[in-house]
């Protein structure tokens, strides 16, 4: 009799632990967006960044040789890569966060942090490259639902 009980309580258990009542909808509230860019490296030595320190960025992060960090020209701002967005980018391993903002005369551009290293920057050049970032599953509604307007 024990040994009924105790089957009926496990099966009971597990049937209703795989159960998620709290969450309605499983959709994730964001969505990874893929943009073609060009790319190129940058470092944290003062020659090569503006006037507010070579560690410091545009939105006042500070930079460290190791962080997994992107500046992105100011058009793919208003395409979704805010300050802090998760970055994939093809070719690299994990995901990258956007910490900085590059000048006005950059379009369609992200520069990849590589600290100090200024022969790994040189290295990788300038090539373009996919990318995929994460944004608000309704931002893409809101963009597909302008874009048919404008059709």
């Amino acid at each position: 009799m024990k040994v009924g009980v105790i089957v009926y309580l496990v099966i009971f258990y597990f049937s209703f632990s795989a159960c998620n009542f709290n969450n309605k909808n499983s959709e994730s509230p964001t969505v990874w967006d893929t943009l073609e860019v060009s790319a190129s490296a940058y470092n944290s030595v003062s020659w090569q960044t503006g006037a507010g320190g070579a560690n410091i960025t545009a939105w006042g992060d500070t930079l460290k040789p190791g962080l997994k960090a992107i500046a992105v020209s100011r058009d793919l701002i208003k395409k979704g890569l805010d300050h802090d967005t998760p970055v994939k980018i093809e070719g690299f391993e994990g995901v990258f966060r956007v910490k900085d903002k590059m000048h006005y005369r950059w379009k369609n551009k992200i520069d990849i942090y590589m600290g100090e290293d200024v022969k790994k920057a040189r290295k990788f050049g300038r090539k373009k490259l996919k990318i995929y970032y994460e944004v608000p599953r309704d931002s893409i509604s809101n963009n597909n639902k302008t874009q048919n307007k404008n059709s």
